[in-house]
């Protein structure tokens, strides 16, 4: 791996929704992961409260990815990039997966995990059709040791899934308090 970081097991994404990004933070357990995303902020306002997670972060030995390129996630400070870029990075990276050809891509572009969703019904995708736990098996494939659970997740979710033997588990609302 080229990263200095262990891959945490459970993992936050951020998303707009959730309105005290403290308390969602609090409620991870000790080096989770969060995957900061916010694209919808204006580019000032989403570089301030990522600065605000980063601190966050850091408190609870947390690892933060920017959804981004690996370039701008190098700039901010981050530890690795979230997207499907095939571009070089020394950090972690992960990269979004919907279905197998995304896998394979995903897994072509050096990703260190992939997060596959939606996993179950989810707030974040309400008309798309959830994968469930065969599709979920058949995206996943031979690389379950890499792939992170997500869309519908909490940790009782994650548990029904624990036959997969997938590497985590990934969510918004499970870790939102409002």
């Amino acid at each position: 791996m080229r990263h200095r970081h262990p891959l945490p097991r459970i993992w936050l994404m951020t998303d707009e929704r959730i309105n005290d990004m403290t308390a969602a933070i609090a409620l991870l357990p000790r080096r989770s992961g969060i995957v900061f995303r916010h694209h919808s902020l204006e580019p000032l306002a989403r570089r301030t409260l990522f600065d605000q997670v980063l601190k966050l972060a850091r408190r609870s030995n947390h690892v933060l990815l920017l959804s981004g390129t690996p370039q701008q996630a190098r700039q901010w400070g981050a530890a690795g990039a979230h997207n499907r870029s095939r571009l070089i990075s020394q950090g972690i990276r992960t990269a979004p997966v919907h279905n197998g050809r995304e896998c394979v891509a995903a897994l072509h572009a050096g990703a260190d995990l992939i997060f596959v969703s939606p996993v179950f019904a989810t707030r974040s995708h309400p008309s798309q059709s959830p994968l469930g736990r065969v599709r979920l098996a058949i995206v996943s494939g031979p690389v379950r040791s890499r792939t992170i659970a997500l869309g519908g997740m909490s940790a009782t979710q994650a548990r029904t899934l624990s036959a997969l033997r997938l590497f985590g588990w990934a969510a918004i609302d499970a870790f939102n308090p409002c």
